[in-house]
């Protein structure tokens, strides 16, 4: 008597399964209303045991051991079959962007920030590279080579508009965390990321002369985060910590901006709902700043081009330009702490602290760390000497909680006047 496939027990039908891509998964329960049936419309607990073990099976973190950015452990059930399917489409069209319906842009962006977003926490700063997140592996993997991260490979036809406005931002975000691309050492890229953050119309009362968008009036009114605006604050600031050749070629780069950096960190014993300084302010510190000679920004933003009736972008590039950039190590120390009734568990951090290198003995600095509308981590902070308060600074958290990429953000006076200095910060740990 003979047997065939058809004959073996369900559970080895499954395992075999198990063995197979999710892509060859789908190709099989084509094959007979049998397979269809296993695969997708099993009933009760085996519904999701098949989708389950396949997910597993993927180079991808166990989801039941990851953590929001904030710090959050899932609530409800993971649906084991409709995440890996939007993985395993994302996968797809990042193999080959033009098959990338318009409509899809968004929701693979969002499958690959909802991967890089929930990791496994991280127990100390010695573990990044050690114990690295396969969720931030495998997207930084697929997004080698700047693929859906940079305007020429992210699908769009020639005759396409510029993406929206909320597709942007999430592309944006998403740049930030991978961390520098092919694309982003041309020196028109430079060129595009400088021009951002030295035009004074993108710092003004409605933003709080940070990297925000304009405040909500809902919630507690701490805006969402502009994250074109922190794309243009990271590509500018990279350019300083990175020393390739003009003709390097190279297709993910590992620096403290990037990808392994962002992985959200929680001590052993430690439960942030629990924890005053649940964003990891006590501590040292190292600020880097860049700036460009005072007179040339005012310039920049006074003068319009003849040719474009835009902004004079030739200023900010030759052999004539010059940018600055200084680093300083800060001692820093919470001194109390408010309850934030929009984020329970996350009050608002208040923080004093001092210069320690190059130290002065004077030059002191005070702020606070919240959270923001859009449940990302915000730290304002003013500086000066004497305790005379002159440069005030926006930033935000990237990554997870703690991690070591720190904050980006940008800089200007308390006076907010409009021929004020501005520039761009970094805070990592």
């Amino acid at each position: 008597m003979s047997t065939t496939f058809y004959d073996l027990p369900t559970e080895i039908i499954e395992e075999i399964l198990v063995l197979c891509d999710p892509i060859e998964v789908g190709i099989i329960s084509c094959c007979s209303r049998l397979f269809y049936n296993l695969i997708y419309n099993s009933r009760g607990d085996s519904s999701q045991h098949l989708w389950r073990a396949l997910y597993l099976a993927q180079p991808f973190d166990d989801p039941t051991r990851c953590v929001s950015h904030h710090g959050r452990p899932r609530v409800g059930e993971f649906n084991w079959k409709s995440e890996l399917q939007a993985i395993i489409r994302a996968r797809t069209i990042l193999k080959d962007v033009s098959i990338c319906k318009p409509y899809e842009r968004i929701q693979v962006l969002k499958t690959l920030l909802n991967m890089v977003s929930w990791v496994p926490p991280l127990r100390s700063y010695g573990d990044i590279l050690e114990n690295l997140s396969q969720n931030l592996l495998w997207v930084a993997a697929v997004t080698r080579g700047g693929v859906f991260l940079d305007s020429g490979k992210i699908g769009l036809p020639s005759d396409d508009s510029e993406p929206a406005e909320e597709e942007a931002h999430l592309r944006a975000r998403l740049h930030t965390i991978i961390g520098l691309t092919p694309a982003d050492y041309k020196p028109a890229s430079r060129l595009a990321a400088r021009a951002y953050v030295y035009n004074m119309r993108h710092y003004n009362w409605a933003n709080e002369f940070g990297p925000f968008l304009p405040t909500s009036t809902e919630g507690n009114g701490i805006g969402r985060v502009n994250w074109v605006h922190m794309r243009h604050i990271h590509h500018s600031i990279t350019m300083h910590m990175l020393e390739l050749a003009d003709d390097a070629a190279f297709e993910v780069v590992i620096y403290p901006l990037s990808f392994p950096y962002t992985q959200i960190i929680i001590p052993e014993g430690i439960d942030l709902d629990q924890e005053e300084d649940w964003a990891g302010v006590n501590g040292v510190w190292t600020v880097s700043f860049c700036f460009v000679d005072h007179s040339l920004l005012l310039r920049y933003n006074n003068i319009p081009s003849i040719e474009t009736g835009g902004f004079r972008e030739s200023l900010l590039t030759g052999p004539a330009f010059q940018e600055m950039f200084r680093s300083m190590r800060l001692t820093l120390q919470v001194t109390s702490v408010k309850e934030d009734p929009n984020h329970p568990g996350r009050p608002r951090i208040y923080f004093l602290g001092a210069i320690a290198e190059p130290s002065n003995g004077s030059s002191t600095i005070n702020g606070y760390v919240c959270m923001t509308d859009d449940n990302q981590v915000r730290w304002h902070f003013v500086s000066g000497e004497q305790g005379q308060a002159i440069w005030s600074s926006e930033g935000v958290q990237v990554g997870g909680i703690r991690s070591s990429y720190g904050v980006l953000g940008s800089w200007t006076t308390i006076f907010h006047d409009e021929d004020d200095p501005v520039g761009e910060l970094v805070e990592p740990r």
